[in-house]
């Protein structure tokens, strides 16, 4: 079910600079073209003392008290080399954090290789946290889907399914009732983490929703803000499928289905549409039902333990029946 094509992503290193309100303090002479391209950050350490094996250049580097002071241990000379040796190995940048001053030996070794130099007086380690969330979103792998994305009792509910078959309608169903849209007919996906898929819209598509018949409208407007997410984790798919009476569909919910979208594996049910059915109700319960899992309660499995057990102690299935329904 996975469709599009994955492609490698950068980010500009002025993106970064403007995003986090970095200070210039001094500009290389290719700044504007100077791409990031891992979402891992650093701090030199063991390259202060100069061990450089498995040194990732392509990594912005930041610079700290502690550096700061293990410099200011160094005499004159070593304190040059050190930090000559860091510049050469042209790193994106270097951002002096934690209201520390560029060192004369600093500024010197930026010009001298031509590496840009940045500012900010954001602690060290906050400002580790903050690029690595900005350079993990930007850098992820991405996914383009035909579907519609909603959440629902804080489950993410990914809707695909047949052009046609309901999906922007159920989701309008499901904002009416206080849950909220992230994406209609295309979802962005994102691989975060190992086992984490997030999903947004499109930016020119972005909270808008086309219904037939009506058009285009704008559920931020019409519902609010409330009504609308920028953003948001998927844990369930849900595929939609047009009822048919010779298809056998699995009525207890033994059966675990999944769906791997980026290398991401994501549980996934089947709902047969047909004219009647209340499927903003049956959404809803779904998502709880899928918390429910995730917090270790499986009401299939436990039914068919109790009906196993009833059958084994020789009570015979009508005891069962009567059993489980008090």
């Amino acid at each position: 079910m996975e469709n599009g094509m994955q492609q490698k992503y950068t980010v500009r290193l002025e993106q970064i600079v403007r995003e986090h309100a970095l200070e210039m303090v001094f500009r290389s002479s290719d700044y504007s073209q100077v791409e990031v391209v891992t979402p891992n950050v650093a701090r030199p350490s063991l390259q202060l003392v100069g061990f450089y094996d498995y040194f990732e250049a392509e990594r912005l580097r930041l610079w700290g008290k502690s550096e700061t002071a293990f410099l200011a241990t160094l005499e004159p000379a070593r304190r040059t080399e050190v930090v000559d040796m860091l510049f050469s190995q042209k790193i994106p940048a270097l951002i002096l954090c934690n209201e520390v001053n560029a060192e004369p030996e600093i500024l010197a070794a930026a010009k001298k290789y031509d590496v840009t130099l940045l500012y900010t007086e954001v602690d060290t380690s906050e400002l580790v946290a903050r690029l690595s969330e900005t350079l993990r979103s930007e850098l992820s792998p991405r996914l383009t889907v035909h579907g519609v994305l909603v959440q629902v009792y804080g489950e993410g509910l990914l809707l695909v399914g047949d052009s046609g078959i309901g999906k922007s309608e159920l989701a309008l169903e499901l904002v009416k009732r206080g849950h909220h849209l992230v994406a209609d007919d295309a979802v962005e996906l994102r691989r975060m983490g190992r086992d984490i898929l997030d999903g947004s819209a499109p930016k020119m598509i972005r909270y808008l929703m086309e219904l037939r018949g009506v058009g285009l409208i704008d559920v931020r407007r019409v519902f609010g803000v409330g009504a609308v997410l920028p953003r948001g984790r998927v844990n369930l798919v849900v595929e939609l499928r047009h009822w048919t009476d010779d298809t056998e569909y699995d009525r207890l919910g033994l059966e675990d289905e999944y769906t791997e979208y980026l290398g991401v594996t994501l549980p996934r049910i089947t709902i047969p549409v047909a004219p009647g059915r209340n499927l903003a109700t049956i959404l809803e319960v779904a998502a709880i039902n899928h918390r429910q899992r995730k917090l270790g309660y499986n009401t299939a499995k436990e039914f068919l333990k109790r009906y196993d057990g009833s059958i084994d102690s020789g009570l015979g299935e009508n005891a069962f029946v009567d059993d489980f329904m008090k």
